[in-house]
């Protein structure tokens, strides 16, 4: 199948449910590139742009949502989590308002537009919060399924996309996506690779490496990251009895530190976390950056390995 990035699935979606939910967008004026602009050619009336302020934007937002509308603020990730943190915190999740945030260009696929632009440490800003669930799809079908499932949510929902096409997984017709629902996309008996975002294809390119040396890889995908499905996380380790995680985020607060805690509190196994190491990303290339960092097969393979000698 073919590559398709999650933010142009963002887009999509949000035209498509235009049509079904009364929804309004709005947009830090990036909707070209947050693919906002799909919405707005088609339902003017309900897009605003707010101009380069992502804080009034999520204030704005809030005070539309008291007045009863469905709304999705949307911006680049470091902007919409970061420079308007306070806000998301404050006039979004106190009140528990029905705000959805369409947060685009997460993570260290940003490539060239360096550490400024790559915000790996988002999903740890928005676990924090009350009131707050963490959606980040893998692909364009799950993204658009999880744009709809936001919609339905009645509250706050925090959506990551990335800006680089990833392969496409998931049929829209067939899977059954559930916000707090993780699903095993790859049997295994060994261990479990449970991953999130763009590294769920990577952990299937994993499993499938490790299938040809004899080990037997379950894969999980992890959409959602808060709140997180703790059954399926204590069901593999009880299974295989060892973990890896793998997300194009900070190991510190994200996907790895969920499932850690997890295990900690109900059915502590060996585990190892696959990400960025508290550290800063840099410009360059998407392939680059990845192998730079160890967001690839081989380190997820190098990783099992070790914890496979830990059980």
């Amino acid at each position: 199948m073919g590559k398709v990035a999650t933010r142009e699935a963002y887009g999509q979606a949000l035209a498509e449910f235009g049509e079904k939910y009364d929804i309004v967008v709005l947009d830090a004026d990036l909707s070209k590139s947050t693919k906002t602009d799909t919405f707005k050619k088609k339902f003017p009336d309900r897009f605003f742009n707010t101009g380069i302020a992502e804080a009034n934007m999520m204030s704005t937002a809030a005070g539309l949502a008291t007045c009863g509308k469905i709304v999705f603020a949307s911006s680049f990730a470091m902007f919409a989590a970061g420079r308007a943190f306070e806000q998301v915190r404050n006039s979004i999740c106190y009140p528990n308002l029905n705000v959805k945030i369409g947060a685009t260009h997460a993570g260290i696929s940003v490539g060239e537009d360096g550490a400024t632009h790559q915000c790996l440490e988002d999903i740890g800003l928005m676990r924090t919060i009350p009131n707050m669930v963490i959606i980040n799809p893998a692909d364009k079908a799950e993204s658009i399924l999880a744009v709809e499932a936001a919609i339905k949510h009645n509250g706050p929902v925090y959506l990551r996309f990335g800006r680089l096409a990833v392969p496409e997984i998931f049929d829209r017709e067939t899977y059954n996506f559930e916000i707090g629902k993780g699903v095993e996309i790859a049997k295994g008996s060994d261990v479990s690779i449970i991953a999130t975002g763009l590294m769920v294809p990577t952990a299937l390119e994993a499993a499938e490496a490790l299938t040809k040396e004899g080990i037997s890889a379950r894969v999980i995908n992890m959409a959602t990251i808060k709140p997180i499905d703790s059954n399926i996380i204590i069901k593999a380790a009880k299974e295989t009895g060892a973990i890896v995680t793998a997300e194009e985020h900070n190991i510190i607060g994200g996907l790895g530190s969920a499932v850690a805690e997890v295990l900690c509190e109900n059915f502590p196994v060996p585990m190892k976390r696959v990400g960025t190491k508290d550290v800063f990303g840099q410009s360059g290339k998407p392939a680059e950056l990845f192998e730079i960092y160890g967001l690839t097969a081989e380190n997820i393979v190098k990783n099992v390995k070790d914890v496979l000698k830990m059980k």
